[in-house]
Order: structure tokens, then sequence, then C-alpha cells
């Protein structure tokens, strides 16, 4: 079976990078038979993840690298494994090494992978943020299964990451299966005449080296030939961001202590093989760590692997992994403790051999080439059932996929005066005041509810949100935009943008009023509106201003005026269009920038009421160009508002906005309105789950603990922000999804 590896690798030192290697050769071992080496054919390999600016000397199984902080490696990795023949990928997780905020740039390299995947978790977090939490969910949810390497770890994922137990695999951390005996080793290494105590690995701060430090004057007092080994270097990333602190911390501990004859720090990386010999050497090893929180430990099963006498931290693999007598727990930071259970050890040779025993007998069942059948048979599993190919139909129109509808995060930012323009994260943020745009797309969004759903709490905000444009009405019938939370006006006119967006709010209202009084408020805002309608330069604008003048003609169909004020502003958009489009660029303006489908939306609205053929034409020329653009991939992959989309450049991904996400399910809905053509209507559902995670990052903008929206999608993450704007985009898509859903799928 061809295999592919993703991870970290020597000679990259990385304790992930050790596991990666040995996994790697014990599985291909177990599987490569003779034909396959000689003719070449079916050869697993790995995936190597390069950090910063290093580059490492890599052996010939590392085919391919991803340098952690570029994107566009990771997409052409996943092209390179997609074609390489593979029929199975693992990928050893850990957040720190891959790029973005908690590592999120590997999430859109596995959505677009082919084959079957299974993952290795070196860490699960029992108190994960936001985004670790999302990010390993999306993770799990891709993978078709899930490898821990503790008990507690099956716990964890069950009770906080709401992962299917059936999807996930328990197999212990290998070890090497070297054999040495204490006697050479001590005198290799010339400790014939100490008792050896060691710790290994990377050395950090929450490593609790000094809690050892601090228990030896006791222990030296009655055993003055005791020497604490310290075998390894400073972690990287500790050594990159604040130097060698730690290790001259512990070197002036050591010698205020007067330890200098017990204490030896080697700063030094070795390979498995001395390091067992330096195991075998030792007569007790010790894992000190501070916290619990500690899932897997590499050193630890080594340790026992190699039958040491291991002294511990009870965290959570240590609490696991040393039970049954295979070791002896010691509180954390607790180096009182430490002495009397290291004294009691050397006074009692007998019971350090029993563990020592427990612990050999043990590593024997947990050697590489074990742990390597096992993944190679879970392996044969998955690529068997091919979960994959399940996960990769298309995704059905199902309501099942939402979330529950919930106007809590809106009634959160909603106080007398209207609703709150920004927040940070769910909480609002009244230094921003109010803005106009917000409060016209929160009336949409409460007509819509209340039309739909008849919740009267959601008509209860409508006064709100109409007596807000109300009161930001000039006497021209243009508005203000921007009001303090102190209620001063922050401008004098606002954005054409907001314009726009206010009329097609007010002409909803027209066509949709629940009552009277409603209707002729919106009727008067909206008459005073009219005259400025002439002046109107932004194709945004205008897009805006014909969606609502359309929803107010369906009430008012024999208002010949309106009909020809609509038709004048619909050929200013055809005429851009015109003027701007070519055979290979079928758009309005020299380049794709913000809020883009509200421009055919708009055309598509116009071709129903006017039944002119060139605005349909040019309606789904252009929406026809916007897809090809943004749904290539099979999920929507929205322009990002960092450098927008020109002419024969190239496009930007990021910051991807929900409102631009609202525009496309509203397009496509429109667009099936107007043809009936169902190929529409899958658009619209792939494009509403952008806002769910089926999108570059492949992270969900829904907070379904605050029942807000996210504010986009960053190169680094999701921005966690809630402001009005972008649950008001989620609400409304979420509404037209629903709306299409009663309207064609209930009848069919």
């Amino acid at each position: 079976m061809k295999t592919v590896f993703i991870g970290t690798y020597p000679p990259r030192e990385c304790g992930i990078g050790t596991f990666t290697q040995n996994l790697f050769k014990s599985m291909t071992g177990a599987f490569k038979k003779e034909n396959e080496r000689e003719s070449g054919q079916d050869e697993s390999f790995i995936v190597a993840m390069n950090d910063f600016e290093y580059n490492y000397a890599y052996p010939e199984e590392v085919k391919l690298t991803i340098r952690q902080e570029l994107q566009e490696d990771y997409l052409a990795a996943v092209k390179y494994i997609n074609l390489s023949g593979a029929d199975c990928c693992i990928l050893e997780h850990e957040f720190g090494i891959y790029g973005g905020q908690s590592g999120v740039y590997i999430l859109p390299l596995l959505h677009r992978l082919e084959i079957p995947l299974v993952v290795t978790l070196h860490t699960i977090l029992k108190t994960p943020s936001y985004n670790e939490k999302a990010i390993l969910q999306e993770i799990c949810k891709m993978a078709n299964r899930v490898v821990v390497m503790s008990r507690k770890g099956i716990e964890l994922l069950i009770n906080v990451y709401e992962v299917p137990e059936e999807k996930i695999a328990y197999i212990e951390h290998g070890v090497p299966d070297f054999i040495f005996t204490q006697e050479e080793t001590k005198k290799e290494f010339k400790l014939e005449n100490k008792k050896l105590l060691l710790t290994f690995g990377f050395i950090s701060r929450n490593k609790g080296i000094e809690t050892v430090i601090k228990a030896l004057p006791k222990v030296v007092e009655k055993y003055p030939n005791v020497l604490y080994m310290v075998l390894g270097k400073t972690h990287p990333n500790v050594l990159r961001f604040s130097g060698d602190e730690y290790r001259s911390f512990l070197n002036r501990l050591i010698k205020d202590l007067n330890l200098e004859k017990h204490v030896v720090l080697i700063n030094k990386f070795v390979s498995q093989k001395e390091l067992f010999k330096y195991l075998h050497a030792s007569d007790i090893y010790i894992t000190p760590y501070l916290n619990e929180a500690q899932i897997t430990s590499g050193t630890l099963s080594f340790a026992v692997g190699a039958g040491s006498a291991v002294v511990s931290t009870p965290y959570w693999h240590a609490s696991e992994l040393l039970a049954d007598g295979k070791g002896v727990l010691f509180d954390f930071n607790n180096s009182d403790e430490l002495s009397g259970v290291l004294i009691e050890l050397f006074d009692k040779p007998e019971k350090r051999l029993k563990m020592r025993k427990k612990a050999y007998d043990y590593g024997r069942e947990i050697t590489h080439s074990k742990t390597g059948d096992k993944y190679n048979t879970l392996l044969e599993e998955v690529v068997t059932e091919n979960f994959k190919a399940e996960k990769k139909e298309e995704i059905p129109f199902d309501l099942m996929l939402l979330p529950p509808f919930s106007l809590a995060h809106i009634k959160r930012m909603t106080d007398d005066t209207g609703i709150i323009q920004h927040a940070k994260y769910g909480i609002p943020n009244l230094k921003e005041g109010y803005c106009l745009d917000d409060n016209a797309r929160a009336l949409l969004m409460a007509l819509m509810v209340f039309k739909q759903m008849k919740d009267y709490s959601a008509l209860e905000l409508c006064p709100i949100y109409l007596s807000y444009i109300d009161y930001m009405q000039n006497k021209d019938g243009t508005f203000k935009n921007f009001l303090s939370f102190n209620r001063n006006f922050l401008d004098e006119t606002g954005s054409e943008d907001s314009f726009g967006r206010t009329i097609w709010a007010l002409g909803y209202m027209l066509a949709n009023a629940p009552n009277d009084s409603y209707y002729q408020t919106s009727k008067l805002i909206f008459s005073n509106a009219v005259p400025a309608f002439e002046k109107l330069k932004s194709i945004r604008s205008i897009a805006n201003t014909i969606i609502g003048i359309c929803y107010y003609i369906r009430s008012n169909p024999s208002d010949d005026v309106m009909i020809e004020i609509l038709r004048k502003q619909t050929y200013i958009l055809i005429g851009h269009y015109d003027k701007n489009s070519s055979d290979d660029w079928k758009w309005f303006e020299e380049l794709l920038a913000y809020d883009n489908a509200i421009l055919p939306l708009s055309l598509l609205h116009a071709a129903e009421i006017l039944s002119d053929d060139k605005v349909r034409e040019v309606a789904v020329e252009s929406m026809d160009f916007l897809s090809g653009l943004t749904l290539s991939e099979g999920y929507l992959s929205i322009i990002g508002n960092d450098k927008w989309h020109k002419i024969k450049e190239e496009r930007s991904k990021y910051a991807q906005q929900p409102l631009d996400a609202m525009a496309m399910v509203l397009m496509y809905h429109q667009a099936f309105r107007l043809t009936k053509d169902k190929e529409y209507l899958k658009k619209l559902f792939t494009s509403f789950m952008w806002f769910l995670g089926e999108n570059d990052l492949r992270m969900s903008l829904f907070d379904f603990e605050t029942n807000g929206c996210c504010d986009g999608l960053e190169s680094y993450g999701v921005n966690r922000n809630q402001g009005a704007e972008s649950t008001l985009a989620y609400l409304i898509s979420y509404l037209t999804v629903l709306h299409t859903y009663d309207t064609y799928y209930s009848k069919n």
C-alpha cells in the first residue's frame, strides 16, 4: 500500500519528526515486497513541514516540502499527493507545526485531498481556544480515522470535540527495540560509580527540571554519588523567541545549590540508539512536567519501552502509562515529595528492579514493529471502507446541516436607537455607534423573519430600525449614515452604498409590510428619496436601488413612472457592462471588488420586471463569469477585499466578507426564480455553506456559542469579531435557504 505521510521529519530536530520517521520505517518495512523495491512502484513517501527560513538535507523518502507559512505550498502539495497514486494519507497533527492561526493552513489541503485520511493527534487540549477547537473538529470531520495514543485522548475527543467514538483508534506510542545492559552502558559512559538520574527531550519552561534540581540536596546528602543528567537541546521555538534564558536559569540554580558536581546539562540532540544507551544506563528516569495537560509524551514512552524505573508528575499520559506498578508518581512542582521518592527507590533496589521489569515487559508490546502493524491494519480498513468517496458526494440541500435559527446576537446588538455597528468578539462595541447600512439590513432581515416564521419578537424590532432610517433622512431625500452612541450625527450625507441598501429595505417593506403604519412610514421615506435616484454614480448603489424599486413595483405594478426609472437605472448598469466587458472578462468594471454578486442580482430582478432579453442576457453572463471565478473548486471562494481582482492579475483570496456570500446566495435564488434551472439551487446552498466551513480555510464563521457570525476570513484564520453586517448577512442568507426549501424542496 502506498502511503503519504505529512509532518515534520529529520534532520529537522523535532519530536514529531522522530515519530513520523519511526512510523514510516515500521510501516513500509511491513508492507514492502521485493518486487515493489525493484520496480520502484507503490513506494510510500513523506511530505515534510519546513519551519521559517530553514532548509534541511532530507533523505530520499521526502519527496516534497511545505514551507510552514506559505499557503501556496499547501495547495501545491495536495495536487502532488492526489496525482501520486497514493492509497492513503497519514497526517501528524500538532497545532504549532502548521501555518496560520492555530495551524489553520492545513485545512484547505485536507479538504482537497482525494484519498482516505488518517490523523494522529499529538496534542488534544481540554480547554481549547475557539480556533483550536474549530480547527481540530474540522480535521476530525475530514478524517476517516483519528488515532490517539492514550485513553484520555479518547475521552477528550468524545466529550470536548464531539468526535464519534467509532471514528477514534487507540494505538500506543511506539518505541525502538534496542537491547542493552545497564552494566555495559554505564561502563561506556564511565558512569559505573554513579547513581544516574536522567531526563531527556527538548528543554523549555514547562518541563519542570528545576523541581528535580531543588529535590537533589536531600538526595545527595544520603547518596553523594548521585548524578542528574538532562539530555536535550533547548526547544527551537523557545530558542528562537526567548533565547536560552531557561538553561541559564537552571545553571544559576545549580550553582546556588552547590550542585555543580551532581547535575549536567547536555545541550545535544542524540540519535535514538545513543538515547537508549543512556536510558539503559540510568537508575531512575524522571519526567517532572508542570501541568497535567499532556496527552502524549514520546520521552515517557521511550523510557518505559527501555525498561527504565520511571518517576513522574501525574500528567495525563504518565498517570495512564505508569499504572499497575510501571512507575511512581509525585505531585506537580513538589521537590520535597520527589526527594522522598528518589531516596526510597535507592534504599529499596528491589522495588526499583520490579518497576523496571514491568516497564520492560510492557515495552515489548509497543515496539515500533508492532505499532506499525497496527497502523497498517487500520489503513487497510480505511481504504476498504472508502469513506472518502462518501464524503465527496455532492452536498444535498439538507436543512439538517443548518444550526438552529436564532436572533440572540441581533437582539444583543440592538438597543432602542438601532443596531450597533461593530462588536468585539460577541460583545457590542458601543464606541463605534450605529450606521444606516446595518439598520437597513436589519429591517430587511426582521421583515423576512416575520414573513417566514411569524416571529413577533422580530416584528417588534422593525420600528427601531425603521425609525433610525427616518431619523437619518435629510430634507433632499438623501441620508446621513453614521450616528454616535450618544446620538450625534457623524456625517452630513452618507455613502451612496448606504443609500441604495436603504432603498432595498424600504422597497421590501412596501412589498411585505405587516401593517399599514409600517407601510405608510416606509412609503413616505421612499418617496422622499426618489429624486435622489438619478444622481447616483456608484454602480453598487444603483444595483441596490434597482432591487428596492423591483420590490416596490411588485406591490405597485401600475406605477409606470417607477417602471421607467427602473429601466433607466438598469441601462446605466448595462452601459457599464458594455464598456468594460470582453470575450474573457464579462464584468461591469475593470476589477472585481466587494459585494460583487449584487450587480448580476439586481439585473436578475430587473429582468423579471422588465421582461427585457438584453437585461437577462447580461445578468446571466455576468453571473456565470463570477461563478467561474468563485465556485471552480466546488465551494465558494470569495474575491478577497485585500486587493480585489483586476484584469489579468492574480485575484486576492483574503479578506473574504460575509456580505459577498450573502449576495451570492441571493443571486442564485433570484436566478432560479427567473430560469427554474435547478443547478442554481445547488450553487445557492454551496454558497450558504461558506458560512459553515465550506470555504478556503475550512472554518465555520458561525459562532455556535453567541449565535453570531464572524466578520470574515483572513489569511491567519477567522476574524472573530461579530459585527452587525456579518451576522445580518448570515441570517438573511439562512432565511433565503429556508424560503427556497419551502417554495421548492417541500413541494418536490
